[in-house]
C-alpha cells in the first residue's frame, strides 16, 4: 500500500504512525516500511501462483513463472503464519488452499442488492477563478515499482496541466507558461498546454513528477480547484509575506 494512492495521504501516514505495532508486507521500500516495526518480504506476481478477476468478473489463474530468492513468500502464506502465531488458523498456506475455500462459497445468484437509501452528493460548483479537476495515473509515474529503473522512468511523459483554449482565456493564462493549481490544502505548479478538454476543466496527472495531486492538493477527480498563472501566484505570496512583515 502506498499512502499516496489513498484519498488523504497525510492523514493515512498519521494514522499509521499511531499504530501500536505495524507489520508491513512489501515488495520494496515505501512510506509504510519506514514506519513499520516488522517488514516481511512477499513475492511479486511472477514468483507466485494465484488468480486475477478481469473486468468481466472472470477468474484467470496464473502459475509461478520465476523461482524467486529464498525468504520471499506468497502473501497468503505470510498471513497464515502470522495468524497461527495468534492462535488462529486461516487455512491459507498456499494459493491452492485459498482458491479451494473460495470455491466452497459458490457462485453469486446474480441478484442485485437493494439501492442504498442515501441521497447522491451534489457535484461541486466551481466559484470565480475555479475549474473542475480531471486526473488519473499514467503507466509510468512516481510509482515505487520503477525504483531502480532510471532508464525506464526516463521515458515517462513530462507532467503538464491541460486546459481548453476557452478555459485558458477565461483564466487569463497563456499556453507554455507555468500555472499554479491550488486548493485550501496546498498547491502544485506545472507548465500548461492546450488540451482537448471540455471547458471549465483542468487535467493534471495524478502522481507524475511534481504533480502529486492527492498529497499536494488533498483532493481527487471532480474537485473544484483554482488555476492561476504561476507569476500571479508568486506575486500574491510575496505581497502577503510583505504585509505580514509590516504587521
Amino acid at each position: 500500500m502506498d499512502p499516496d494512492d489513498l484519498p488523504d495521504p497525510a492523514l493515512a501516514q498519521r494514522a499509521l504512525g499511531k499504530v501500536g505495532f505495524l507489520v508491513s508486507l512489501e515488495l520494496r521500500d515505501s512510506a509504510v516500511t519506514e514506519l513499520a516495526d516488522v517488514v516481511l518480504p512477499v513475492a511479486p506476481a511472477v514468483e507466485k501462483a494465484g488468480s486475477y478477476l478481469n473486468w468481466e468478473g472472470r477468474r484467470r489463474e496464473f502459475g509461478t513463472t520465476i523461482v524467486g530468492a529464498a525468504g520471499s513468500l506468497p502473501d497468503c502464506r505470510v498471513l497464515d503464519t502470522l495468524a497461527v502465531e495468534m492462535d488462529v488458523d486461516l487455512f491459507t498456506q498456499t494459493p491452492g488452499a485459498v482458491a479451494s475455500d473460495q470455491a466452497k462459497l459458490g457462485r453469486s445468484g446474480g441478484a442485485r442488492p437493494a439501492a442504498p437509501a442515501l441521497p447522491a452528493p451534489q457535484p461541486p460548483r466551481p466559484g470565480d477563478g475555479q475549474v473542475l479537476l480531471a486526473t488519473w495515473r499514467r503507466l509510468l509515474d512516481n510509482g515505487s515499482l520503477q525504483d531502480g529503473e532510471p532508464h525506464l522512468a526516463g521515458t515517462a511523459r513530462p507532467a503538464v496541466a491541460l486546459l481548453s483554449e476557452a478555459t485558458a482565456a477565461g483564466l487569463g493564462v497563456r499556453f507554455g507558461e507555468d500555472v499554479t493549481v491550488a486548493t485550501t490544502r496546498g498547491s502544485l505548479t506545472l507548465p500548461v498546454q492546450r488540451g482537448d478538454l471540455t471547458d471549465g476543466v483542468v487535467w493534471v496527472p495524478a502522481n507524475s513528477g511534481p504533480a502529486t495531486v492527492r498529497r499536494s492538493l488533498g483532493v481527487g477527480h471532480g474537485a473544484a480547484v483554482t488555476v492561476v498563472s504561476a507569476d500571479t501566484s508568486q506575486g500574491s505570496h510575496r505581497r502577503s509575506r510583505a504585509e505580514r512583515s509590516e504587521a
